[in-house]
């Protein structure tokens, strides 16, 4: 459906639509996820060239109301995702329940050399997942589990957007209880930056996370390499007095 403008002149049109455009930040339309269509969606919304759009977004992202993303797309400025610290949820679950357009992508299993510190847990060997996390199909974190050989036998490729601990509940029998969490940043290596939509040496948060099952005894160690530029970690805290 084609929005209406005065069309007395091109300079009118572009404020027109950044008057429009302001207005519909201001009123939260592209929450969660703060992207704003693209130049060729506004452009046929209110019937005008690209051209046109264009300065109507310059005019925006000079009052610092709009980000430019290359090859990612325009966002509200400051739109971030939250991922509570405070609350034991899946990576995944974290995105779903802020109403985002999220989604994981399988990229490999298999077993590894387990890390010493693990070894009295899952042996000398212990299972490596990879997973994508996306937000509107654009990659925001790279996660990396290991977890007990017992879950080898799991057809990780058709879990699709499973969370991990609810397959380990469904696996062990045992729910997991709790975790420890540190968030650190760091400098991607090409590993990591290439599924990311990035290059090696870009900045990237790290989130690493060893959950528990009620025993104590570890039921995966994960690490996350986060996109920051929309990404934050919260922790709230409450007095009870």
């Amino acid at each position: 459906m084609r929005d209406s403008l005065v069309r007395d002149n091109a300079t009118a049109l572009y404020r027109q639509i950044a008057d429009r455009l302001r207005e519909e930040i201001a009123a939260g339309r592209f929450e969660p996820s703060g992207r704003l269509p693209s130049e060729s969606e506004i452009g046929i919304r209110f019937a005008v060239s690209r051209v046109t759009v264009r300065l109507a977004l310059d005019r925006l992202e000079a009052e610092g109301l709009i980000e430019r993303r290359k090859g990612k797309g325009t966002f509200t400025a400051g739109k971030r995702v939250r991922h509570p610290l405070d609350r034991l949820r899946s990576f995944h679950e974290s995105l779903r329940l802020q109403g985002l357009n999220a989604s994981m992508r399988h990229l490999s299993a298999g077993m590894t050399v387990t890390p010493p510190d693990l070894t009295g847990v899952f042996g000398p060997r212990c299972l490596e997942v990879r997973r994508l996390h996306l937000v509107d199909g654009e990659p925001v974190a790279l996660g990396r589990s290991l977890l007990s050989p017992d879950l080898e036998g799991v057809d990780w490729a058709a879990a699709g957007e499973r969370p991990v601990y609810a397959i380990l509940r469904e696996v062990t029998g045992q729910p997991v209880v709790g975790a420890d969490v540190e968030v650190k940043a760091e400098a991607a290596g090409a590993a990591v930056a290439e599924p990311l939509g990035g290059t090696a040496g870009m900045p990237v948060l790290v989130m690493i996370r060893r959950s528990f099952f009620a025993d104590g005894t570890c039921a995966d160690h994960a690490v996350f390499h986060v996109r920051p530029e929309r990404y934050s970690f919260v922790l709230s805290h409450r007095w009870e007095g």
